[in-house]
């Protein structure tokens, strides 16, 4: 028994030390210099300073915020306008169906996500699958654009996000109590009704939890833009990334990267308040 717990100890401690050294210190750490200002030889002045968040302010620098917090919330509802129908078969598509519906999900995590963004250009490039596949078909004359364009970006974010926003779902849907459905239509409720005031009520942890996992590094996934638009289309990760690699400017850079974490805070609070309303609910 005191062997048992030893190594639970062990366990346990060496989890948080691992969390603390690697996430927590270069965290604060990040915190600490984005209250500094820019040296121009040594990166960084020990004179505290606002001036990075402020520029953050800028109007440009604002409408960039924008721009990269619209993609990333258009991103994310596409890929729940796409993947809750797709969750929701798999919840109720039966053992023997459902399991293989959930590797198909889980195949794409076993490639590199930068390796199928590059494999995305021979889709959509102007010789690619998409175009010659529309000229057999006699649909287009000529090969359409799509590499290089805002519509190239969203297929690549959908395509690298869209199972983090299915797994979630697939979670909430699946432990979906059937008696709740089946009581609103006996009660005459029609089938629009019963989705929208019970199923989705029901499943809204699923639905904030799969936003969040999809929000957050739809702003930070810079080489997606890069790679399918061309660096044409700015995002918060893209930013964030040349501040600290080519501008050198590391306090704005971690000023940016703080007010991500920020928005991710955020969310997490909507989660947290989605669960209780949702359990009070259930209990109702």
């Amino acid at each position: 028994m005191r062997d048992n717990n030893l190594f639970k100890r062990l366990v346990i401690g060496g989890v948080l030390g691992w969390m603390v050294l690697f996430g927590a210190v270069p965290s604060l750490m990040l915190l600490g210099v984005s209250f500094l200002k820019r040296h121009p030889d040594n990166l960084i002045e020990p004179v505290f300073s606002l001036g990075s968040y402020l520029e953050l302010l800028e109007p440009a620098l604002g409408s960039m915020l924008i721009q990269s917090m619209l993609m990333a919330a258009t991103a994310t509802l596409l890929c729940l306008v796409i993947g809750y129908p797709f969750a929701y078969i798999v919840a109720r598509a039966g053992k023997r169906y459902t399991k293989t519906l959930l590797l198909l999900v889980m195949i794409p995590f076993w490639t590199n996500t930068l390796i199928r963004t590059y494999a995305l250009v021979a889709v959509l490039k102007a010789d690619g699958v998409i175009n010659r596949l529309l000229l057999f078909l006699g649909v287009v004359d000529a090969p359409i654009k799509l590499m290089y364009t805002q519509t190239a970006v969203f297929i690549g974010l959908i395509y690298t996000l869209l199972p983090f926003m299915i797994l979630p779902l697939y979670a909430a849907v699946e432990k979906l109590d059937l008696r709740l459905l089946e009581a609103s239509r006996d009660l005459g409720a029609s089938r629009w009704n019963t989705f929208r005031k019970i199923t989705i009520p029901l499943t809204m942890p699923g639905i904030v939890s799969g936003c969040m996992l999809v929000f957050l590094p739809a702003l930070g996934m810079f080489y997606i833009p890069d790679i399918l638009g061309g660096a044409k289309t700015m995002l918060l990760g893209n930013y964030i990334r040349d501040q600290f690699l080519v501008s050198r400017n590391i306090p704005l850079g971690a000023a940016a990267s703080i007010a991500m974490t920020v928005i991710m805070g955020v969310m997490l609070f909507l989660y947290y308040r989605s669960v209780r309303r949702a359990g009070r609910k259930v209990r109702i």
